[in-house]
């Protein structure tokens, strides 16, 4: 086994000459396993354990043993104990996930911090089939079919070539110590009642389940290939960055042959899941203004597409402009000028204000719109509430969450990029100009 393991290190170019790698270890059979090839192999790496109190004493002890049996290698390691029970709770998340973020979070932050350029796991040919069948419950693309990747980004998976039966003779033959996790064995987690109930059924069906199995998602793999470089060539037409935001065409969306599907593979990637996926594709002929969510960004349908954009903390911020101040750059690039009114030329442009200097109070401050603010537009006598200007102007969501106010004191003074308030703007009796100029 160990001349496999190095072989499909070299032949994958999993690890780099020169490179460092720090290991999850557990103290299980799988990472125990792991670290003895890692310590034949003479790559340089390191360790990394996590403790996170879901067993109490037993996990206490999986950590004692893991310190126990680094000693004899002598070698870096790095312990985290988490109270993973809280984190669920207030993440609202299963257990497996909390463990799973607090795990991943911590190892990015070792690499990081100790300039490891890997970090490997111990998954294995068992792990990858039941991840199949896990994604095959959750509902997914082929993408999801298509089992763990022995590489992605800083992660590799050195072991997913062997079987956990390979591990366990590896393990036997080389007297390597290891924890046996009592949690392993019971059935309430996803994954354990798949390893223990579910699976074991196929091998009865078929002995050599697992050998085809893996040798089916190579060939879905191959056909991923194919598939993935049909769909990217259609979200080139279809998919356009535009600021902050990505933006997806609706026309272009339904010109697809395979519009669903596109939808799909260009939502994952924003973390919609497959379900949320099917009510964005049912809303396109509904109104605009809905609103999608993944945990980590937003979905707003417009009329003519979906600006897709990562959920900020709500901006609280206000900025401001001192009376000699000629420049700002947050939160927006503009310019200040002052001027006599005799020799100024009035400048028709949405980007510009040309404000009576005598009717502002300073500084001036810059802030987002709030639900009952109102101002007077130009050229009007009466007053309107911003929202219903918004409306007005057909403004959608993302663009109206995006709109800056230039305010004195209480009283808007301009909607900036849109629209300048009467009662600032120039008169013959004015004698002094105040130019802003929102720089694009």
């Amino acid at each position: 086994m160990f001349n496999l393991f190095t072989q499909n290190i070299n032949d994958k170019k999993l690890v780099k000459q020169g490179q460092k790698v720090l290991l999850a270890v557990s103290g299980g059979i799988d990472s125990m396993v792991l670290l003895h090839l890692f310590e034949r192999s003479g790559i340089n790496y390191g360790i990394a354990h996590c403790n996170f109190k879901l067993r109490d004493a037993e996990s206490d002890g999986d950590e004692t043993f893991v310190r126990s049996e680094i000693e004899k290698y002598g070698i870096s390691a790095h312990f985290k104990s988490f109270d993973t029970r809280e984190y669920a709770a207030l993440k609202g998340i299963s257990i497996e996930m909390a463990a799973r973020e607090l795990r991943y979070n911590f190892f990015e932050q070792i690499r990081k911090e100790y300039e490891y350029d890997l970090v490997a796991t111990a998954h294995h040919q068992d792990d990858l089939i039941e991840t199949f069948f896990l994604n095959l419950t959750r509902k997914t693309g082929i993408k999801g079919l298509t089992g763990i990747k022995e590489k992605k980004g800083k992660l590799i998976r050195p072991l997913l070539f062997a079987s956990r039966e390979d591990i366990e003779k590896y393990a036997a033959e080389n007297y390597i110590d290891y924890r046996e996790d009592s949690s392993n064995s019971e059935v309430v987690y996803q994954r354990n009642f798949l390893r223990h109930k579910i699976l074991p059924l196929f091998s009865e069906l078929n002995p050599a389940f697992n050998k085809n199995f893996i040798a089916s998602v190579e060939n879905l793999k191959a056909a991923y290939e194919v598939y993935e470089a049909t769909i990217n060539s259609e979200i080139d037409n279809i998919l356009r960055k535009e600021n902050e935001q990505s933006v997806i065409s609706i026309p272009a969306l339904q010109k697809s042959g395979h519009a669903k599907t596109v939808l799909l593979e260009i939502l994952t990637v924003f973390g919609f899941n497959a379900s949320v996926v099917d009510d964005v594709y049912q809303s396109l002929g509904t109104l605009s203004g809905k609103q999608f969510f993944s945990k980590t960004h937003r979905l707003v349908k417009d009329r003519d597409a979906l600006f897709v954009s990562e959920i900020q903390n709500e901006n609280k911020h206000v900025y401001y402009i001192e009376e000699n101040d000629i420049e700002l750059f947050a939160p927006l690039s503009i310019s200040v000028e002052q001027m006599d009114y005799e020799a100024f030329s009035i400048v028709k442009d949405n980007n510009v204000a040309c404000i009576d200097f005598d009717k502002v109070e300073f500084p001036l401050l810059i802030r987002k719109w709030e639900q009952g603010d109102y101002f007077q537009p130009l050229g009007m006598t009466g007053f309107k509430k911003v929202s219903d200007f918004f409306i007005d102007q057909k403004m959608p969501l993302h663009k109206k969450e995006n709109t800056w106010l230039l305010c004195s004191g209480k009283k808007i003074v301009w909607i900036m990029g849109y629209r300048l308030d009467n009662r600032f703007k120039l008169t013959p009796d004015s004698k002094k100009v105040l130019k802003i100029v929102i720089i694009s």
